[in-house]
């Protein structure tokens, strides 16, 4: 609402009566105005004690309209996290993004920024804790899948993993910890980055990963060596 108070200072005292004494001309606010900045002056109008219990009564009920109006107008417009108020953070499409894009644990990782960010700490323990439980149960899942030498199982366990994360970001982490706050869209770029060098890392170190058989640990993380040469049995 406009500031009235601020613009009557800048009025003459023949200015301030005119507010008053033709106050149904004006609105209320700005009559309240013109009443105290007379007042202010030392020149109290003559008719304040008779307009100001109706006009106090009538800008209460302009200002809960008026709230009540802004209220509907934030929740009906389309939310933009590029320009809407509050703190800087990944928004849910990155979250996915990176999700899809690496695993749930970047996912994870971004979604625990936020809660870090929004001071939620035993939120972001229990995020912690349940991403580590991803991991364990889709690691033990691959590992019953390659003994089985199940190659469909060993494609479906990483989506079933992914999945199931996701479904919990969203439905559980988000509505509970961050909910309808309004905030800013954080920059994506710099953890992008990060993560695609973490990716090249990993994939240069996955090939000397081997077990006590000398076999990489990853399947198809390095070429199998060739053998030495069949030698000779046959007796001369």
């Amino acid at each position: 609402m406009e500031d009235y108070a601020a613009k009557m200072e800048a009025k003459s005292l023949t200015e301030l009566h005119q507010y008053v004494s033709g106050y149904a001309q004006y609105r209320d606010d700005a009559v309240l105005a013109a009443l105290a900045e007379l007042r202010r002056r030392g020149q109290p109008a003559p008719e304040e004690d008779a307009l100001r219990p109706g006009l106090e009564t009538a800008v209460a009920q302009q200002r809960v309209e008026y709230d009540a109006a802004e209220v509907v107008r934030r929740r009906e417009a389309p939310f933009d996290p590029e320009t809407a108020d509050g703190p800087e953070l990944f928004s849910p499409g990155t979250i996915v993004l990176f999700s899809l894009m690496f695993s749930m644990v970047a996912g994870g990782v971004l979604l625990g920024i936020n809660l870090f960010r929004l001071r939620r700490t035993q939120a972001l323990a229990g995020l912690a804790a349940f991403i580590i439980g991803c991991l364990l149960a889709g690691g033990y899942a691959l590992k019953w899948a390659a003994a089985a030498a199940n190659p469909t199982a060993l494609l479906l366990v990483p989506v079933v993993v992914n999945v199931v994360a996701l479904a919990a970001f969203f439905l559980w982490f988000w509505p509970r910890y961050v909910g309808p706050e309004p905030y800013r869209s954080r920059s994506w770029l710099l953890p992008f980055l990060l993560f695609m060098a973490l990716v090249l890392v990993l994939r240069s170190f996955l090939p000397m990963l081997k077990d006590n058989k000398g076999n990489p640990i990853v399947p198809g993380s390095a070429p199998a060596a060739p053998g030495p040469p069949a030698v000779s049995t046959k007796s001369v």
